[in-house]
């Protein structure tokens, strides 16, 4: 059966992952790091892709960003999956895959879903155990997101901007919603949609998105099968004798 392909919609956030191969280490030390986020912020320079939030953890990676066009996010992340391979391979002397397959997404919007999963990238080395809060852990957006520091790779999305008029009620507010604990509902929920290709969205929008392509945008509910599929099972199993 072929794969689903991704469910990308230009100028609507996307929570990506990209993983290493078995779960296997894709950065080894900090010169690691650097280099994934310089050919990041180089291939950002081509346009197509706003970063809004960033996390580096031992072997995966986590971005929300958006695409200006239904293809920008796989170009994005094919070059860059590629660029990084080569130079992780020859740097330490290995060869044959470094990554886990296709990178895993899901379309997130409304300010709910879109602050949560910035709270969610920025915190993961937090639920890891890594450091105590998420302004200890040097690889990540949080200090550019905070205002602790200057970071040019990152692109504000409205609902961040949306924390106050300025920068002043802005940063404040964004390290309080940093400092506060995790949503259990919502960690299971973006876990389940970035695995399945799913949304975050509000209901308007799944209901628009789901008649204008008509692709399932949640799992589906539990629950007996419809009538006439109950009837071709019940069919089924009198022509197999059970």
């Amino acid at each position: 059966m072929p794969r689903q392909a991704r469910f990308i919609v230009p100028d609507i956030a996307l929570h990506v992952i990209q993983r290493g191969h078995n779960r296997n280490a894709c950065f080894k030390d900090d010169t690691d790091r650097m280099v994934y986020l310089a050919t990041v912020a180089d291939l950002l320079r081509n346009g197509g892709c706003a970063l809004h939030a960033y996390c580096l953890m031992t072997n995966h990676v986590h971005m929300l960003l958006t695409p200006a066009t239904p293809h920008a996010c796989s170009t994005l992340m094919r070059n860059l999956g590629q660029r990084y391979a080569q130079y992780f391979n020859r740097r330490h002397d290995r060869t044959g895959s470094l990554w886990e397959g296709r990178y895993r997404s899901c379309l997130v919007d409304s300010a709910s879903y879109v602050l949560a999963c910035y709270r969610y990238v920025e915190r993961n080395p937090v639920r890891a155990g890594m450091v105590p809060s998420a302004a200890a852990y040097r690889w990540s957006s949080y200090q550019g997101n905070a205002g602790c520091a200057v970071n040019r790779m990152l692109t504000p999305h409205a609902e961040y901007l949306a924390l106050g008029n300025d920068e002043h009620p802005r940063w404040p507010a964004y390290q309080q919603m940093l400092d506060a604990a995790d949503e259990p509902g919502f960690l299971t929920a973006i876990r389940d949609a970035t695995n399945g290709g799913l949304a975050l969205v509000d209901d308007a929008l799944k209901a628009k998105l789901q008649t204008d392509t008509g692709r399932r945008l949640e799992h589906k509910k539990p629950g007996p099968p419809p009538a006439s599929e109950a009837a071709n099972l019940d069919l089924l199993s009198a022509e197999l004798g059970f």
